[in-house]
């Protein structure tokens, strides 16, 4: 069955896969289905749906990036302030796909017992907490207090599309639309600011701890607008028919994996590791974090304009081969020439990294149904998360070997060669 010939909205099923959990779970309890009361529960979602709980959604999201890439940009200064080694840096970058992939079979089995609502407030006050406790200690304890942040973060990054698709039937692409933008402006707020709250706050420690201020107002705002809104305890989980083929055995579905495998590793890397990149090409802490916020501005508005776009061509590999080639030149002009036009560089590679939203479209055009969706959804994303943990790991263990970041760089514009490759055989019109 071609993609043309759907009549679902791409926006809509974005939501659904956005939220996937390695089982499927919790992906379309929002959608009504015919022979439901329909109307009323589209009413009340609506009525739910208040101001309050939008600024909840947006102030979550924002949330959702500025834990990881406000510690990479003075992750150098901390690891050193430490005594830690090369190693710990490499495990701590992992961190955040690792817990990504584990929350895609933990949070919908949460959810079901007690409530998304609950589940992200819970998350949200663990995330707070964990932010200020891993700047108390020493490496365990920012080791610690990383998981747990990533770990909540995870949570709320599985649970809250859900939510937004729930209480904002009617209005899920402006809703949506704010949800997107304050996470990808989170994270470069949190890159581009904690240097320059370093040098302030006369340490790393007050700079990392400010972002708990955010996580606190994100909490205080869902904790009141959960009062007023109430979405499904018990997300209904698409069901599976006894005819459909196991996933495992689709080359497609292997494919889109893989795609999402490999452009959530390189931008793990990115997020995890770029500052320290431009440091040793010679910018100053602070270049090195705005050159991150940079990186990760580019992809605010591309993420809007790009899935509207790539749905309208008969296939998607152009695209995929597109993004990866401009990140390939990128990381290219840094190996070659890194302090020559920097600012093009960190262009070049955030607009590759929009490999992301495109990898979502990726999972809602190469299935035929929402049942379908829910399943690729949460094989790419639970299995292609715990793929791209490798990445940011063997990127730190390879410099730390060589001594440069030469041999790490060309093995990164090697996995972006295989995501180009992959996203050949991903993006031919088809399903699975």
């Amino acid at each position: 069955m071609s993609h043309e010939s759907r009549t679902e909205s791409v926006p809509d099923r974005l939501i659904v896969q956005d939220a996937s959990s390695a089982a499927g779970a919790g992906r379309n309890d929002a959608i009504p289905r015919a022979g439901e009361s329909g109307t009323g529960s589209v009413d009340r979602a609506a009525a739910a749906g208040g101001g309050l709980l939008l600024v909840g959604v947006a102030l979550a999201a924002a949330n959702m990036r500025p834990a990881v890439t406000s510690l990479s940009s003075v992750l150098g200064g901390v690891r050193d302030s430490l005594g830690a080694g090369a190693t710990w840096a490499s495990v701590l970058t992992s961190v955040p796909t690792l817990c990504f992939g584990v929350a895609g079979i933990s949070a919908p089995l949460l959810a079901r017992r007690w409530g998304m609502q609950r589940v992200v407030g819970v998350a949200l006050g663990l995330l707070t907490l964990a932010m200020l406790v891993r700047v108390t200690g020493g490496a365990t304890t920012v080791f610690a207090g990383t998981v747990v942040a990533c770990g909540a973060i995870a949570m709320c990054n599985v649970l809250i599309p859900v939510v937004v698709k729930e209480s904002f039937p009617n209005r899920v692409g402006m809703a949506t639309g704010i949800y997107t933008t304050a996470m990808a402006a989170g994270g470069s707020i949190g890159s581009a600011f904690t240097p320059w709250l370093r040098t302030e706050l006369g340490g790393w420690r007050l700079a990392l701890a400010t972002w708990s201020v955010l996580a606190l107002a994100a909490f205080v705002i869902w904790a009141t607008a959960g009062r007023n809104a109430s979405t499904g305890s018990s997300p209904a989980t698409p069901s599976r028919s006894k005819g459909d083929k196991s996933l495992a055995r689709s080359p497609l579905a292997w494919a889109v994996t893989g795609y999402f495998a490999m452009q959530s590793l390189v931008a793990y890397v990115i997020m995890g590791w770029l500052p320290e990149v431009f440091k040793s090409a010679g910018t100053g802490a602070g270049t090195a974090g705005a050159l991150l916020g940079l990186v990760l501005l580019i992809g605010v508005p591309i993420s809007m304009v790009l899935p509207p776009l790539v749905t309208r061509t008969n296939g998607q590999s152009v695209w995929t081969v597109g993004l990866a080639a401009t990140a390939i030149a990128g990381f290219l002009g840094i190996l070659l020439a890194p302090m020559t036009a920097p600012v093009l560089w960190a262009v070049l590679i955030g607009t590759g990294m929009s490999a992301f939203p495109l990898a979502l479209v990726l999972i809602s055009l190469r299935s035929s149904n929402a049942a379908e969706t829910s399943r690729l959804s949460g094989m790419a994303q639970s299995t292609g998360y715990l793929i791209a943990s490798t990445g940011p790991f063997l990127f730190g263990v390879l410099h730390n070997t060589t001594g440069s970041w030469t041999a790490s760089l060309l093995v990164l514009i090697g996995v972006l060669t295989v995501q180009a490759i992959i996203g050949v055989f991903a993006g031919r019109p088809r399903t699975v």
